[in-house]
């Protein structure tokens, strides 16, 4: 959330990557000695990354982006939803991913009232903290908990639930806290809002400003800067009326201007200029958006985006959006002080950026925390890296009285420590903690576990197993000398042909006993509970109405109220491939694509493995139990909790491949994750990544359609870079 943000987590994801490097005999010739077998060549050796990239995405996600065309052009919601959970199903059929887990599904003890803060599944709006209700005292027991959540659902908005709240825990004796106190595992790389996908960015700005519209702690969007929109009758303007007299402040509270219209539209222009991973949202959406990114128009003027007047900004799409508001609840969309901008060197246009950000003495914006403008709740008063940010409530807040939290206090957390999160939650500091498995046996040591943990909520977050099939970095991108291949040239080369072979990969996303994997870091009776079988969630949407489509030719009527996971399903199975991934009567009957392992299937790794080691002979690719197909899989090596996973992926892989897959496991160490994040999660480009397989990046919906997750994969999109390419 993303979130468009690329959600990173210490404990969430795992990705496959791998390259080749051209391999021949002394003599130039590619045969080895008579009877011995050929050596693999490289392809792709000498080419350009661009063209590799180019051949290899039409080679294996050709089908899903054929399919995927079609589904944009549908000319209703209902079949848009439909044509694009066959699409996915064809991406799923690729074998470049393997879903894995979502946030959630842990065991917890918390100090936090639910539904406190909104939970809707996309945008930044659930990481927006200043209506949350912590009591001070002991934390909330599970039967407390879930009187409120059933309150929370009977009540129809929320200042009903919160006027509620208040007086229940008066009522059994709390009283309510003023600040918030939590860990984070990443520091912001910038604090400019509309340059920036990333989540360990993302969630610490949205504090900072407000957008057009939000949604509140009943998941309703409401106005937050725009009192008001109307929509033109053929669905193509959006017409937002601002608040007035509301004001963009510095980090200490001194006022700099109003917001006005120009505020979005040049914040708009600014996200396009800045391409930091936002801006492919729009394209498509917004009209002329397209078209400025291409550098096809240079006029801003001709984007569809523009002040009427001083208080009313209009948005011109190129053709009715269903979900252009869902969008709203990203910092896509966020504005931005023109004025301050400038004054710490900000300029508009793409080549006119491109030339001031490489002057960092003259080009300030966004590299603090002092060097944003604020209209939010909160202003930053402090941000040491890899220790604190303090946020504190910003008097000049257009919505004032609804900050429940005058203090948000950011402690950052290594990893290190597996249990460091609970003990702060037991002194009092923190206002709650997950519980991974050290924490969850220390709670049961001391006794809070049994009185305070409850099973957390799953989100709508996708953290896949990737499949490189083209890995070009064997060691880290920002210091080669960090977590180095172990691999030979034959070997880089071996690796990268075999995950260019669609049943070799087919045959890993099978041969991984997930919930053991997930068991390391959560427990084993919680195991399945946050495990995911699909990128986009199976219940994420529903059909309003009753679609006639086409699965592999054949007509397919799905009536009203069938849920997009239904849909993948029926292709997956059409197409035969042996994966579960929606049960109908999963989640008390109502059907869900999580909760259980519908991808672990040792029978069909072992059936798709023969297959593929029969194809990579023709590529002079010999995989046998002598010489197994090596992969590499960094890890952090510092927490026992990660050793422990990357171990288990380890042995539960080998063990389905009978030897014929042998997982290296590659330690990143450090004093903190990041050198794991360096291999994994930092690089913006597909020839950075360092892995074969990677666990530590995954993606969480920015608004409200399934193509929040599938533009992801497609041609250029942003996860695309996890599987070696562009």
């Amino acid at each position: 959330m993303s979130k468009k943000l690329l959600c990173l987590l210490l404990s969430l994801i795992m990705i496959v990557s791998v390259f080749a490097a051209c391999g021949k005999t002394d003599n130039g010739d590619d045969k080895g000695n008579e009877g011995e077998t050929a050596t693999p060549v490289d392809p792709y050796a000498g080419k350009e990354h661009a063209e590799i990239s180019e051949d290899l995405y039409n080679k294996v996600l050709g089908e899903f982006d054929t399919y995927y065309k079609a589904a944009k052009a549908a000319t209703t919601v209902s079949e848009r939803f439909a044509l694009m959970a066959i699409a996915e199903a064809k991406l799923l059929s690729t074998g470049v991913m393997l879903p894995s887990t979502a946030q959630g599904g842990n065991y917890a003890i918390s100090r936090i009232v639910p539904y406190s803060i909104s939970s809707v599944l996309w945008g930044n709006d659930s990481d927006r903290f200043y209506t949350a209700l912590i009591v001070n005292e002991d934390p909330l027991t599970p039967a407390l908990r879930d009187e409120m959540k059933a309150k929370w659902a009977e009540c129809a908005t929320a200042d009903e639930y919160f006027a509620w709240v208040k007086a229940f825990v008066a009522e059994k004796g709390f009283t309510l806290a003023d600040t918030y106190n939590l860990g984070y595992t990443s520091d912001p790389k910038t604090w400019d809002a509309l340059a920036t996908s990333k989540a360990a960015d993302s969630e610490a700005i949205v504090n900072t400003y407000d957008g057009l519209l939000e949604y509140d702690a009943k998941n309703n969007q409401v106005p937050a800067l725009a009192e008001s929109y109307t929509v033109s009758e053929d669905g193509l303007v959006y017409s937002f009326k601002l608040r007035e007299g509301i004001q963009w402040v510095d980090y200490q509270g001194k006022a700099i201007e109003e917001v006005t219209a120009d505020s979005f539209v040049y914040g708009f222009r600014h996200m396009l200029d800045a391409a930091g991973g936002l801006e492919y949202l729009v394209q498509g959406v917004v009209k002329g958006a397209s078209e400025y990114i291409a550098g096809e128009i240079t006029d801003f003027a001709e984007v569809g985006v523009k002040a009427v007047d001083k208080y009313t900004v209009e948005y011109t799409l190129e053709a009715p959006t269903s979900y252009f508001t869902t969008m709203l609840g990203y910092n896509v969309f966020a504005p931005m002080s023109k004025t301050f901008y400038e004054s710490k060197g900000g300029v508009f246009g793409v080549e006119e950026y491109a030339t001031a950000i490489a002057d960092a003495d003259k080009y300030t914006y966004g590299t603090s925390h002092e060097n944003i403008a604020y209209c939010g709740p909160y202003l930053v008063k402090s941000a040491v890296a890899e220790n604190s940010i303090v946020f504190e409530a910003n008097p000049s807040y257009w919505n004032t009285e609804k900050v429940q939290i005058k203090t948000l206090s950011w402690k950052f957390i290594s990893g290190k420590n597996a249990t460091e999160s609970y003990d702060l939650m037991v002194d009092g500091t923190f206002a709650g903690s997950g519980l991974n498995s050290d924490a969850a046996a220390k709670a049961k040591a001391d006794g809070n576990f049994e009185k305070y943990a409850y099973v957390s909520s799953t989100d709508a977050t996708s953290y896949p197993v990737f499949m490189n099939v083209y890995r070009a970095q064997y060691g880290n991108y920002n210091d080669e000398t960090v977590a180095p291949t172990t691999f030979t040239d034959l070997e880089k080369v071996r690796a990268n042909l075999a995950m260019q072979n669609k049943n070799f990969r087919l045959a890993l996303t099978t041969s991984l006993d997930r919930g053991a994997y997930n068991a390391t870091t959560v427990g084993d009776d919680l195991k399945f509970a946050s495990l995911v079988n699909s990128y986009t969630p199976g219940n994420f949407v529903k059909l309003d109405e009753e679609v006639t489509v086409k699965i592999n030719g054949t007509d397919k009527t799905y009536a009203a109220g069938t849920f997009y996971g239904q849909i993948m399903q029926d292709q997956l199975d059409a197409d035969g491939i042996k994966v579960k991934v929606w049960d109908p009567k999963a989640d008390g009957g109502i059907g869900a694509s999580f909760g259980f392992d519908g991808w672990y299937n040792v029978d069909y790794c072992r059936e798709l493995l023969a297959k593929a080691v029969e194809e990579l002979k023709a590529v002079n690719v010999e995989i046998t139990k002598e010489n197994p197909l090596k992969l590499e899989i960094p890890y952090y090596d510092i927490s026992d909790i990660y050793s422990n996973r990357a171990a288990a992926l380890e042995q539960s892989i080998e063990a389905s491949t009978e030897g014929l897959v042998d997982i290296v496991t590659i330690k990143c160490g450090g004093e903190d994750a990041y050198n794991w994040y360096y291999a994994t999660y930092f690089p913006e480009a597909g020839d950075d990544m360092n892995f074969n397989l990677m666990d530590n990046s995954g993606w969480g919906p920015d608004y409200g359609d399934p193509q929040t997750y599938l533009d992801t994969m497609f041609l250029g999109g942003y996860m695309v870079k996890c599987i070696g390419l562009y």
